[in-house]
């Protein structure tokens, strides 16, 4: 026999961050949300997948049949017809969602646990400590990304960029320029979470300082953090697609990329051979646009002014009651999600 949930408690799946912000959302925020997490949707599960959808390998130039044609235009058993190289469209903006899918997760995952890391550290100690990695955050902060990235490539492969070398240039890039983001963020919130009664309470008892750090102060210190990763995770994109074709991206014979496509498709433009060009061009758009819609909705959504549609709906009428429900935060109860309006019984209904 299982505990009943109780009544006006929000459930375990409402709680969520995503879901509980697609359930705040309203209107053009709420169309905005959904259509960016619908092009995240298939972009990773293309990505995850591209080995079952794709037709061909990323760096096939014959099947059983013989060799493709270089530069055919879309139909017969190339969809999206093949590139001047010879390699099939379709099988390269598949297996190249996956290239861009490696280059997110490399980036945002160091720059995200660096950045953290050092928040927690400078926030909670303080000293001159605080003052030494807040200088270094700021000059970092001032170069621009792909100089690092073009810098990186160059350290890392030499100049013969393969997947891992590609990917790792584009990730320690976006890494160095976007850690003084999430330390800035993180070292605010210790600054101010490390005074409050709880963390003091903690100390009373002789509690260690690294509990104290990554324990309470961490565990209510990184509340904004998805907005930022959203909000970046478009960059990582950008930088891959702009080594790629600037020429210190990855080979075609090592991985799929978008940028290294267009590159090549530079000349095929002004000879009308369009299709080379406009899908890996697209594909970078549309999935820079769905990211991009999805930090918007969710920064808007954390800020309860920006709720005021949704609150106006639920104001209630003069005489009645209104409730909290049990448990709920302060992000609930402004965004209304936690009030229980009880009307006045000596109004008509």
């Amino acid at each position: 026999m299982t505990a009943e949930q109780p009544p006006g408690r929000p459930s375990f799946w409402s709680r969520l961050p995503v879901i509980r912000q697609l359930q705040q959302s309203v209107g053009l925020q709420r169309g905005m949300l959904i259509v960016g997490l619908t092009i995240c949707a298939i972009f990773i599960l293309t990505a995850i997948f591209a080995p079952l959808i794709a037709p061909y390998g990323f760096a096939q130039l014959r099947d059983a049949h013989g060799d493709f044609g270089a530069q055919d235009p879309p139909g017969g058993k190339h969809l999206l017809g093949t590139t001047v190289g010879g390699y099939d469209v379709l099988s390269r903006v598949i297996w190249g969602a996956q290239t861009a899918l490696l280059a997110i997760l490399v980036a945002v995952t160091l720059s995200v646990f660096l950045g953290i890391v050092l928040g927690v550290v400078s926030g909670y100690i303080g000293g001159w400590l605080d003052r030494i990695l807040v200088v270094i955050a700021d000059a970092v902060y001032a170069f621009p990304t792909l100089l690092l990235a073009i810098v990186s490539a160059i350290i890392i492969s030499q100049g013969q960029s393969n997947l891992f070398g590609g990917i790792l240039a584009a990730g320690l890039s976006i890494t160095v320029v976007f850690i003084p983001q999430y330390f800035r963020v993180i070292r605010a919130e210790a600054v101010r979470i490390k005074s409050e009664a709880y963390v003091e309470s903690a100390k009373v008892v002789g509690t260690g300082i690294i509990r104290i750090m990554f324990r309470h102060v961490l565990r209510n210190a990184t509340r904004s953090l998805p907005l930022i990763i959203t909000l970046n995770a478009s960059e990582a994109i950008f930088t891959l697609a702009a080594l790629g074709f600037l020429g210190f991206g990855i080979e075609p014979n090592s991985a799929a990329e978008w940028g290294y496509d267009l590159n090549k498709s530079i000349s095929d433009v002004t000879s009308g051979i369009w299709w080379t060009s406009i899908f890996p061009g697209t594909a970078i758009v549309l999935v820079v646009v769905g990211v991009t819609l999805v930090g918007e909705s969710l920064n808007d959504l954390a800020d309860p002014r920006l709720r005021t549609r949704r609150r106006a709906s639920r104001v209630p009428s003069p005489g009645a009651a209104v409730a909290v429900v049990p448990g709920a935060t302060l992000d609930d109860v402004l965004s209304g999600d936690a009030l229980g309006i009880v009307p006045n019984e000596t109004e008509p209904r």
